[in-house]
């Protein structure tokens, strides 16, 4: 076996790192000043490791200066600066990292840990923009000679000794981009990627950072107001958070940041992604999509971290073991909030419920890390107004519940009864209760899949027998189902606790739910599955109590008032296919008009 060695033309390196490596270009004005950044940084390093010396109190600094006559951008810092054989090294080199190897010298976990350059990239993304770029810098060494470099891009520079006041690194780029040279992009450009770094940075005199972010305070050294206020500097169009998580971790990885709970309100986009990612206070991107859980993408909010692994133009997350260790110690701050405010503050977690519910049943249907920890906050309302926790029902209890207003008319009835009924009726409460019912051993059934013994009055059943031996209750169900001539509907008569309405669908849960499934996949009408129906008519009722009276005067009549009975509990209840909405209408006329008779 032969080894052998790969060959880089690098005349075919610099036009794919000027055309294809970055994502947009405006990012060469952040890569410039990150370097300008690190410059800083490792000054700084040196000093306190007792390898370079400084005035009292330095003040530093990087400095942007756009000249449109003259078409030139300037970036100068005040940092270490180069001598000539380390703009051979660090320059001339492509893709050798002086910021990596600084770090490799300096491990203390100091100020060189705020190092961000990585990959020996970045200074050639100047020329995406620029037709020619020149480079002056002084070392902060003693008695260093300041050099002067230039390239117009090609493989070919000049490096010479040139004159220069004071140590640091001026990068002028010759800008050949009409785009930058306008005042006001540059502007966006700085605000967007670097309005957060430590040292000033300031644009044709105005200061482009003139506040650190929240993130680096603990969150006991922030007030409500100040963490508001940082979240309309983010988006300063949107309306106050209803809540936020402050993120301060130390180990196994070094994370900051502070993540909101937005309001949600009609038009919210559940997918849009506006959450930002920082490394070391750089703005790298807001498409985070791996680092959080489906069911947290709505987050909004920063986050900073050194340690989040990048591809090479710094522009995207790249997965590893580390974002997803990322993504569960996320998950476990958010529920240590959410278990807090529930346990601490009630009366506000009702409050905003509300706009909470929807990212925590997302979390309980897709997350089992998420999933056991909401059991300590997962609310459900009830008929009366009131919340319950999920941990005050019992395992292999039956809670019984209303959904949308298909069942709103039973509603009432079992108000007055006073069982504890939940109210589930988002998009979202069918898969909860399902899930739920598998992992707790609880059922959940729907207020019309059963009658409830509270709403039912035993002292005023029909118990009077006929000839034949059955009671007026049974001949009435009878009566009524000979009317209706429906072979899969059951009917039965009972005495109802209250004569509000004349009768109800009564529907077999495991049936509807299946039924409603498929409806739902299909989007339209969904195959016809088999539903086991029982109609209750309500003997209370004035109608249900005279139909077998009528029956004796106007058979005829009294069958139509059967047929409608059954109909309107079919219409209430969502029941009716749509073809018999008109024909229901039409017997509605007929039947008032006949009874008009009697009146």
């Amino acid at each position: 076996m032969t080894k052998r060695t790969l060959s880089i033309h690098s005349e075919n390196i610099l036009p794919i790192i000027k055309k294809w490596l970055y994502s947009e270009r405006d990012i060469f004005l952040r890569e410039l000043v990150s370097n300008s950044q690190d410059a800083i940084v490792k000054l700084k390093t040196l000093v306190a490791n007792g390898k370079a010396y400084l005035e009292e109190n330095p003040d530093f600094r990087i400095d942007i200066t756009l000249d449109t006559e003259a078409k030139t951008l300037t970036i100068a810092d005040n940092g270490i600066g180069m001598t000539a054989d380390e703009v051979e090294k660090y320059i001339c080199q492509v893709a050798f990292s002086g910021a990596e190897e600084f770090v490799q010298h300096y491990k203390t976990g100091g100020d060189e840990s705020q190092i961000i350059g990585h990959f020996g990239l970045g200074f050639y993304s100047a020329f995406m923009v620029s037709s020619k770029v020149e480079l002056l810098t002084l070392s902060h060494e003693m008695g260093s000679q300041a050099v002067q470099w230039s390239s117009d891009g090609s493989i070919e520079y000049e490096l010479q000794p040139a004159g220069k006041e004071g140590r640091g690194t001026t990068v002028t780029l010759h800008v050949n981009d009409e785009e930058f040279l306008d005042p006001e992009h540059i502007t966006a450009v700085l605000n967007k990627y670097c309005r957060y770094l430590p040292y000033a940075i300031t644009f044709n005199g105005s200061r482009v950072n003139p506040t650190l972010p929240l993130w680096t305070k603990r969150s006991h050294d922030t007030t409500d107001e100040e963490v508001r206020a940082f979240y309309h500097e983010l988006y300063p169009a949107h309306p106050d958070p209803i809540l936020w998580v402050q993120l301060n971790i130390d180990h196994p990885f070094h994370l900051q940041g502070i993540l909101y709970f937005p309001k949600i309100h009609s038009h919210f986009d559940f997918q849009k992604q506006e959450l930002k990612l920082f490394s070391n206070r750089v703005f790298v991107t807001d498409r985070v999509k791996d680092l959080f859980p489906d069911f947290l993408t709505m987050m909004e909010g920063a986050i900073d971290s050194p340690d989040i692994p990048l591809n090479v133009s710094r522009s995207f997350l790249q997965m590893d073991k580390t974002v997803r260790q990322l993504g569960k110690h996320i998950i476990k701050k958010v529920c240590d909030k959410l278990s807090s405010l529930h346990n601490l503050e009630r009366d506000r977690f009702i409050s905003i419920w509300n706009d909470l519910e929807m990212v925590v049943k997302l979390g309980l249907l897709s997350d089992d890390t998420f999933f056991e920890r909401s059991r300590e906050f997962f609310l459900f309302k009830t008929l009366e107004g009131t919340y319950v926790n999920l941990s005050d029902f019992k395992e292999k209890e039956t809670v019984y519940y209303t959904g949308d207003d298909t069942t709103s008319h039973l509603a009432a009835l079992y108000k007055k009864a006073h069982p504890t009924i939940i109210v589930a009726r988002s998009p979202l409460d069918m898969a909860v209760l399902s899930r739920l019912e598998n992992k707790l051993s609880l059922n959940f059934s729907r207020i019309d899949s059963a009658l409830h013994d509270a709403l039912l009055d035993p002292s005023k059943e029909k118990t009077l027998l006929s000839q034949d031996g059955k009671n007026e209750a049974q001949l009435i169900a009878d009566f009524v189902k000979s009317a209706l001539q429906e072979d899969d509907l059951a009917v039965e008569a009972k005495s109802l606790s209250a004569d509000s309405i004349p009768a109800f669908l009564q529907l077999d849960e495991g049936a509807r739910r299946l039924r409603d499934y498929f409806r739902a996949q299909e989007n339209e009408g969904g195959p016809s599955l088999p539903l086991k129906k029982t109609l209750i008519l309500n003997t209370s009722h004035p109608l249900v109590d005279k139909l077998l009276t009528l029956k004796s005067k106007d058979r005829p009549l009294s069958e139509k008032l059967a047929r409608h009975i059954y109909h309107l509990s079919l219409f209430t209840q969502k029941e009716m296919d749509k073809s018999r909405l008109q024909p229901f209408l039409d017997e509605w006329n007929d039947l008032l008009l006949n009874l008009s008779t009697y009146i």
